[in-house]
């Protein structure tokens, strides 16, 4: 319930500083601090001024509600015309000539709670209430009547006091609002300053990735110069011990035969070295073009075997190809699916010394899954993260007896990419690997830009021993 606590009549303008001074008082007494007792004393005199410009005279009635908290209510009541444009008031778009408005919004800016009633012609009545401090137990009927007795032993106080206080109060929160001044100021110069070096920051940044762009294109342009440069010797020296090979100079002795076999390995593991700077310097510098088409996997996987027979001529390794519906196609690159493919058998023979190499087909949805599982040495977990760098190469027993360039996996990683796939590997040392290409069963119209990477899912096992790295 609500207990009354104080009133003021408004009848004379010194009556409404008499009520600023009570609404005040009041709050001290039950406990608000400084800034909270202005707070309300702003508030309600802002209503009790309005009440005498606008009606001539008013009420102010001061009342605690009990509860907890307890909460301080003001209501300040009149018998004027009225307010006719109370909503447009409210929503702060109409304000009189005088500044009719203002108080009203500002008021309830400054309250808990707010509530006003100003039918035409019956009076304005607006009551706005503030919460009472939680650090004070509810106010009883004693305790209550304690307030009101320290309320009476003030009343001396005057309106030159209360205008004094008032003064006082204004001069605190000037204070107050200008070392806040002086703080922005020195915040606003703060950031000044960060953002000064944020944008030297990013102008750095963007001439470190002119560098780098420039840097990117020079070695494109190296790759690509130098490779070209070097096939055409590659290519007559191969033609050359062809032409040995044939005998068509005259005969050789064993011991030349084997010099010129070992000549031509040798100029052909460089070729192929070419070959792959060729591909990684087109893919880089984004001139690699996708070729599509329907490809019929059946002819695919039958094209690869008959690639790779004569390298498993020995049946050390069984290489085993799983039946492809012979109707199954697909919309890719045949091309660099192909180079793809026969990356990842090659490696899976030239790492497997005895067993097989599996190589299946499985269409899922709209994807396919082309995959390659050896029995051979495999691949340290260690060196997962790394396999797939250019140039990567761990030396071993295997890596000694079957050299290559470090670059078929990073190459066949960058030209899944282009066919919108990726590539997973699984590996335990020991047992074998499987290289698995994930691509479109129908290439889409957009696709991976050149030398964009795309993630490459490793899955290590544990492993027990170390074994030898195989290459790209």
């Amino acid at each position: 319930m609500r207990r009354p606590i104080a009133s003021v009549e408004v009848r004379r303008e010194p009556d409404v500083v008499a009520a600023r001074q009570r609404a005040r008082e009041v709050a001290e007494a039950l406990g608000f601090d400084a800034l909270e007792q202005t707070r309300i004393a702003t508030a309600v005199s802002e209503l009790a001024r309005n009440a005498f410009r606008y009606a001539g005279g008013g009420r102010v009635e001061l009342e605690v509600e009990d509860g907890n908290p307890s909460m301080l209510f003001a209501r300040v009541s009149d018998e004027g015309p009225g307010i006719p444009h109370l909503d447009r008031v409210l929503s702060g778009e109409y304000v009189s000539g005088t500044g009719m408005g203002m108080g009203i919004v500002g008021a309830r800016r400054l309250s808990d709670s707010f509530e006003i009633r100003a039918p035409a012609g019956e009076g304005t009545v607006a009551e706005l209430g503030t919460w009472i401090p939680r650090r004070f137990a509810p106010l009883g009927p004693h305790s209550l009547a304690a307030t009101m007795e320290r309320l009476r032993d003030g009343d001396s106080q005057g309106v030159l006091d209360e205008s004094a206080h008032h003064d006082h109060e204004t001069l605190r929160l000037l204070d107050e609002l200008r070392l806040r001044q002086a703080d922005v100021e020195r915040l606003t110069l703060e950031l000044e300053e960060t953002n000064r070096g944020v944008m030297a920051l990013y102008a750095e940044l963007d001439d470190r990735a002119e560098e780098l762009q420039r840097a990117s294109q020079m070695k494109s342009r190296f790759l690509s110069s130098i490779s070209h440069e070097l096939r055409t010797p590659l290519t007559s020296v191969l033609n050359l011990t062809r032409l040995l090979l044939d005998r068509v100079d005259g005969p050789l002795s064993d011991e030349q035969e084997h010099q010129v076999r070992l000549i031509r390995q040798s100029v052909t593991n460089l070729a192929e070295m070419v070959n792959d700077l060729l591909d990684l310097a087109r893919i880089e510098a984004g001139k690699s073009v996708l070729r599509l088409g329907e490809v019929n996997v059946s002819e695919l996987v039958s094209a690869l075997r008959g690639m790779f027979r004569p390298v498993v001529a020995d049946g050390v390794v069984d290489l085993v190809f799983e039946p492809v519906d012979p109707a199954f196609t697909i919309h890719t690159d045949e091309g660099k699916l192909s180079q793809i493919l026969r990356n990842f058998i090659g490696n899976a023979l030239k790492f497997t010394e005895r067993g097989e190499v599996r190589v299946t087909v499985t269409p899922d949805g709209t994807s396919v899954t082309f995959a390659v599982a050896d029995t051979g040495v495999g691949i340290p977990p260690e060196h997962l993260e790394h396999i797939f760098d250019e140039f990567f190469q761990v030396e071993g027993r295997h890596q000694a007896r079957s050299r290559g360039t470090g670059l078929g996996l990073p190459i066949s990683r960058r030209m899944a990419e282009l066919l919108g796939g990726q590539i997973t590997l699984h590996s335990v040392v020991g047992v074998g690997s499987t290289f698995a290409l994930t691509i479109p069963r129908r290439q889409p119209s957009a696709t991976h830009p050149a030398g964009e990477r795309s993630d490459v899912a490793l899955v290590p096992e544990a492993a027990t021993v170390a074994g030898e790295h195989r290459d790209g």
